[in-house]
């Protein structure tokens, strides 16, 4: 039997929920809005399975530049060069400043 080279290899423990978070995810995650130039986080849910970039993004952080039907536009830096993922809203956290810096 030959390899499987689907999208989400060598995820097994990437895309892993702690028991107490399986299942649907809310509602409200599907929903949020982002602005164009805010700053988000990208943490892959693994029970949305649209609308999810390549694994290697998950865990960084990006600028929202814009927005195509209901996904974003995300603009990361993968080492020296900057990428561009296509996410749904599931897939993002907005970035909450520091107030002491």
């Amino acid at each position: 039997m030959s390899k499987s080279h689907g999208e989400r290899r060598k995820t097994r423990y990437k895309l892993q929920r702690k028991p107490r978070e399986r299942g649907l995810s809310p509602v409200s995650r599907a929903i949020q809005e982002f602005e164009v130039g805010q700053a988000v986080h990208i943490k892959l849910d693994p029970s949305v399975h649209r609308g999810m970039s390549n694994p290697k993004f998950h865990g960084k952080t990006g600028k929202v530049i814009g927005q195509r039907g209901k996904a974003y536009l995300i603009a990361v830096r993968d080492g020296n060069a900057k990428k561009t993922a296509i996410l749904f809203p599931q897939h993002l956290r907005p970035q909450i400043n520091d107030p002491t810096t």
